[in-house]
């Protein structure tokens, strides 16, 4: 009798071992309807052999938010099915990029969304006011929200209705746009579209150097004698990158920084729109000197006009090559500022959350899918053609105050003509805003400036003859970054940007490290008070500076500092 039961037993452990190897029909959780299975494949596409590229996940979630003015819940799940993914991994990309609105199926998408910039330049022209008119004016179906910087300081205050930008915008200019929302193409001009670019010599340098015409190693020389280093904030020598990437093993990939979130910085843009084909002949020259196989380029997704601009110039130059081109792939944004740290673009270029990785190793050695990139800002690249063709000594003999080269600064503020000004390297805030912007807005004198947007720190006008270059600015406790100036007068406060740019940064947080989620949130509290509690302002800056893990949170400390420094009474201190 025992036997029997014991054999009872042993033969029910087996039924439910079965049946828990049994493969299940379907995922656990919520399924995907047929409906959002149709909408998903009509704008994504049927999946091809061996399913979607999970690398394309960001650009399906923008297809769908554009299309829908929302991603709804049934359309993630749908897309995860597609991809054959979880829908926690879609549900955690799309909630961390701010353009991406996640609505349930049973709310309604605004019709067309309205984006006030809130940073310093635009704060400094009225658009905080702006913001109030449009939440009041605006019907129910319009969503008009705050944010962070759109790229276009010179055009203070700016608004992006949709995906059109609205320069030094107005409560009637952005009503119009609304009630048209017609997006206007970028015209560029025919002697910079592609035919023109060649037939004045453009793309020449190139296929030299494409087709072993032009010495890669002259090319190295020409970039290292020069002085050309990193433009995007970081400063890194442009040829010992090109050459450290160049001797890692085969199946080197490149990725191009276009995501200029810095407040105070537009020079990439204003370059792309004026001159396409002289920032993809640098890409070509880059590619085929460090040996790119594959170019990734990475455009901040308020830069909309820019990018149809971009597509169509790609396309002209790869239906005629002038030499053999590397696979190029143009990347969309999602409204992250961290995605412009180059391992988080790269996570992002890889359809994943913009969240930095920790180094070693670094991305030269093991970057983009794993490979060895060359990561590099737009404006570098931008150079390239003109400097191997002028020559090292030509560039180099530009600069001032015993500084070599040029550089172009974007300057906004409180100056009379605003915009991107090519200067010498090495120039003073006060010979910049005299000579180039036509001095200070009238009714406004010099108080304060930002040299390098909103991580470079804040200084007074006395020390507006200190050159302007990478070096000079750390003494007192700042830098140049990506040479984004913003002046302030009189009539500013230097607090004001400080705590201005400091709920940025908050903001901006991918939030994986304590240090910089919870210091710079805590930072714009106290930074908010009448008086300012300097010792703890001190403690949290020297532990974001220490601890952080990328370059956001390590620099978020400079306008707190430079405040405690030099404007110590705006703050109620002695």
């Amino acid at each position: 009798m025992q036997t029997d039961k014991t054999t009872e037993t042993r033969v029910g452990l087996e039924q439910v071992r079965a049946q828990l190897r049994k493969p299940r029909s379907q995922l656990k959780g919520r399924q995907a309807t047929e409906k959002a299975l149709t909408e998903v494949r009509a704008l994504t596409g049927l999946p091809p052999p061996g399913g979607h590229r999970r690398d394309l996940l960001i650009e399906y979630l923008h297809s769908l938010n554009d299309h829908y003015h929302a991603l709804f819940e049934s359309h993630i799940v749908a897309l995860a099915a597609e991809m054959c993914l979880s829908v926690v991994e879609v549900f955690e990309v799309a909630s961390f990029y701010h353009h991406f609105q996640i609505l349930k199926d049973e709310e309604s998408a605004p019709r067309i969304t309205v984006r006030v910039c809130d940073s310093l330049s635009c704060s400094l022209a009225g658009s905080n006011s702006l913001l109030h008119q449009l939440q009041l004016h605006m019907k129910a179906d319009v969503s008009v929200v705050n944010a962070p910087c759109l790229g276009r300081c010179e055009q203070a205050p700016a608004v992006q209705v949709g995906q059109q930008a609205v320069p030094r915008a107005t409560l009637e200019e952005v009503t119009r746009r609304v009630i048209d929302n017609q997006t206007t193409p970028l015209d560029l001009p025919q002697a910079l579209r592609l035919e023109a670019y060649v037939q004045a010599g453009g793309y020449q340098l190139a296929r030299r150097v494409a087709g072993a015409e032009h010495d890669a190693e002259s090319v190295l020389q020409v970039l290292e004698s020069s002085g050309l280093r990193g433009l995007g904030g970081a400063g890194f020598p442009a040829g010992r990158k090109w050459r450290i990437v160049r001797n890692q093993p085969a199946g080197r990939l490149m990725a191009v920084n276009i995501d200029e979130g810095e407040p105070g910085t537009f020079k990439d843009r204003i370059c792309l729109e004026r001159d396409p084909h002289r920032f993809l002949e640098g890409v070509l020259i880059a590619a085929s000197v460090v040996g790119c196989e594959a170019v990734y380029i990475y455009l901040r997704d308020e830069y909309h006009e820019a990018r149809v601009l971009l597509t169509q110039e790609l396309a002209a130059l790869q239906a005629d090559p002038p030499c053999a081109l590397p696979r190029i792939e143009l990347r969309r944004g999602a409204g992250a500022y961290i995605c412009g740290e180059e391992s988080a673009m790269i996570e992002s270029i890889e359809g994943k959350r913009g969240v930095p990785r920790l180094r070693p190793p670094y991305i030269a050695e093991v970057g983009l899918f794993g490979r060895p990139t060359l990561a590099h800002n737009f404006e570098t690249l931008y150079w390239i053609r003109e400097l191997i063709e002028q020559g090292a000594e030509s560039f180099a003999a530009q600069g001032r105050h015993g500084r070599k080269g040029l550089r172009r600064f974007s300057v906004s503020g409180r100056v009379k003509v605003p915009g991107v000004k090519l200067a010498p390297a090495g120039i003073t805030l006060r010979e910049l805003v005299d000579e180039y912007c036509g001095g200070m807005a009238e009714g406004h004198a010099l108080y304060a400036y930002l040299p390098g947007g909103a991580s470079g720190g804040i200084l007074p006008a006395r020390l507006a003859d200190v050159p302007l270059d990478f070096d000079t600015l750390q003494p007192y406790g700042c830098f140049i970054g990506s040479a984004a100036v913003v002046v302030l007068s009189a009539s500013d406060s230097a607090r004001e940007a400080a705590l201005n740019v400091m709920r940025f940064f908050a903001h901006e947080s991918c939030g994986q490290c304590t240090p910089c989620r919870v210091g710079t949130d805590k930072a714009a509290q106290l930074m908010a008070q009448a008086l300012w509690d300097a010792d703890t302002l001190q403690d949290l800056a020297q532990v974001m500076g220490d601890a952080s893990i990328c370059g956001l949170g390590q620099a978020a400390p400079n306008p707190i500092r430079c405040v405690l420094d030099y404007f110590a009474h705006e703050v109620g201190r002695p």
